[in-house]
């Protein structure tokens, strides 16, 4: 039986820049029961930025949390159920800008959010280019995740690093009692778009740790760039070692 849709959205304009990172600096961040999933041997960790539109929980609209920005630093994992692979991502932070969102998911599913002052901007470039930019303050200073995107849009090829990165759809979570809270990310396969330039200039320390600074300083290893689709979040349950 499925589960009960626990939120339904849109998830529009995704960026993604994607880095390459030291595996040792993700296993405090790994759930039990999961384990790294490479792309052809590499760690990836990826910031996200992104808008969320017409969001309902349980079917409800809350005044004021239907449509906002979030930005968040992922990576990615596998867990084996016992009959096959799941190919999930676990997160590092993501930013909000309304507190209610970050108390309710850090309070039942010790998600790592934090709400900071947000906001966003698109704009045309040329005919063939679009700008899009997510700001957050922290610390009276507005941090920020950009790009320039082509404007023209393809199918994500499989077996492709767009794939790896996109076609996740598994989330895991550590939880307090250290079991796992597994949930199902629903949406059709989405097109992409080409970035032409990329910018990400943030905090790093404040924000992710100090571990984190020779990563995301350098150049991404890809970046890539959704229109988004619908989607559609059903918590499946907690999971735990078989063994």
């Amino acid at each position: 039986m499925a589960k009960i849709k626990f939120l339904t959205a849109q998830w529009n304009n995704l960026l993604m820049l994607n880095y390459e990172v030291d595996p040792e600096i993700l296993k405090p961040y790994l759930p039990p029961v999961t384990e790294l999933d490479l792309w052809q041997g590499k760690a990836l960790v990826s910031m996200v930025g992104f808008l969320f539109k017409n969001t309902r929980v349980f079917g409800v609209k809350w005044p004021m949390h239907v449509d906002f920005e979030e930005v968040n630093l992922r990576f990615y994992v596998k867990y084996f159920d016992g009959k096959e692979w799941k190919r999930g991502a676990v997160f590092i932070s993501e930013l909000v800008p309304r507190r209610v969102i970050s108390v309710i998911a850090n309070s039942l599913y010790n998600e790592p959010y934090r709400a900071l002052p947000m906001r966003h901007s698109i704009t045309p470039v040329d005919a063939n280019h679009t700008e899009y930019l997510y700001e957050w303050m922290l610390k009276g200073k507005w941090n920020k995740l950009g790009a320039v995107v082509n404007n023209q849009k393809s199918a994500i090829k499989p077996s492709s690093a767009e794939d790896f990165i996109f076609e996740h759809y598994w989330g895991y979570n550590k939880l307090r009692d250290n079991s796992t809270l597994e949930y199902q990310v629903e949406h059709v396969s989405w097109q992409i778009n080409d970035v032409k330039t990329a910018v990400f200039d943030a905090d790093i320390v404040e924000l992710y740790g100090k571990e984190f600074v020779p990563y995301l300083s350098a150049k991404p290893y890809s970046a890539f760039f959704a229109d988004g689709s619908d989607i559609a979040v059903r918590v499946a349950g907690k999971v735990t070692d078989q063994l």
